[in-house]
């Protein structure tokens, strides 16, 4: 995952060196920072053999027929490595930044993928949902259906689906070839999401592939205080998430910590965060949440946590080295290939 805040093109110059390395696929997010797309689009011209996902475009920020042009034009830049990886961000920032309403998520997001594929397979767009409707039926009555001018690489790129409610992780399972969420914990996977997963797999078409659950964690591997303190680096980016996405009683990342079993905790990071005491909401972070969440401490342990993400059935391993140096973050994802085998 590269960080949307800086140092985009300097992380860029590295891929060739993780590619060496084992990376097989790079992540770029998109909140209100500069867009995806434009990155995107130049890692495929730096690069010949990496995947390259968004991660993730929100549904609301793009016509659908817009996102299904810009997964075709990713996809045709780099030669059919691209990923298209969505997910409804949260009110602040769609409201806030992009000035529509944040409705309907679940449906939004099965009638968007829909119209995606109907634009890849180059079949003339006459779409009738409840949430979207081409041609438009209002304005100047002049719209037509149309169809891709291009002809797409692949006819289905694949569809990645970031979320953390039962709904949303349900369609996942149910319609997208890839699910990401935010926080895994394999020891916990079960207890917040194993029912709307099962619930979506069984309506799973047999077109689809087996679901690749992407999982997300920070990487430092070495011995003693000075690699395990790397935890607590964490601390601030739990507590916002928890504490300061969206508000009292909508927040999704603090829902997911009640589902994980850690309700006074939670309520505890909220409190403190929304009264501005935000250190006192990074401290109130649960040492196992920050723990069992990463990849960071002896070769040893991370083997084993390493097992345990593939026990709970994590198929893609998304991570973030803390090393200082480009030399040191090769090289603990190095490790990591070395040590899945």
């Amino acid at each position: 995952m590269l960080d949307y805040a800086g140092g985009f093109t300097e992380a860029v110059a590295g891929l060739a060196d993780y590619e060496n390395a084992g990376l097989e696929i790079v992540f770029v997010p998109e909140a209100y920072s500069f867009d995806a797309v434009s990155q995107l689009g130049f890692i495929a011209a730096r690069t010949k053999q990496v995947q390259i996902a968004s991660g993730i475009l929100p549904i609301y920020s793009r016509t659908p027929a817009l996102t299904a042009m810009t997964a075709a034009g990713l996809d045709y830049v780099s030669g059919g490595r691209f990923t298209l990886g969505l997910g409804t961000s949260g009110p602040q920032v769609i409201e806030g930044w992009h000035g529509v309403a944040y409705d309907a998520p679940v449906g939004r997001t099965r009638e968007l993928i829909e119209i995606c594929r109907t634009v890849w397979r180059r079949e003339v767009l006459n779409y009738q949902g409840k949430h979207y409707t081409l041609p438009y039926p209002g304005g100047t009555g002049l719209g037509k259906p149309l169809k891709l001018i291009n002809r797409p690489v692949r006819d289905r790129i694949p569809v990645v689906i970031a979320a953390l409610g039962p709904k949303n992780v349900e369609l996942a399972a149910e319609i997208a070839e890839g699910w990401q969420p935010i926080f895994y914990f394999p020891e916990k996977a079960a207890v917040a999401w194993q029912a709307p997963l099962a619930a979506g797999a069984a309506k799973r078409g047999p077109e689809l592939p087996p679901l690749d659950v992407i999982a997300a964690a920070p990487l430092a591997i070495g011995e003693g205080e000075a690699t395990t303190s790397l935890r607590d680096l964490l601390r601030p980016h739990f507590a916002l998430y928890v504490g300061g996405m969206g508000a009292r009683g909508r927040n999704f990342y603090n829902d997911l910590a009640v589902r994980f079993g850690y309700e006074a905790e939670a309520k505890a990071i909220q409190d403190a965060y929304l009264a501005g005491r935000k250190d006192e909401a990074a401290a109130l972070v649960p040492a196992e949440l920050l723990e069992k969440t990463s990849l960071i401490g002896p070769e040893g342990y991370v083997a084993e946590r390493l097992a345990a993400l593939r026990e709970s059935g994590v198929s893609t391993l998304n991570v973030t080295p803390l090393a200082p140096t480009l030399a040191d973050r090769v090289t603990a994802v190095e490790k990591v290939r070395a040590l899945l085998g």
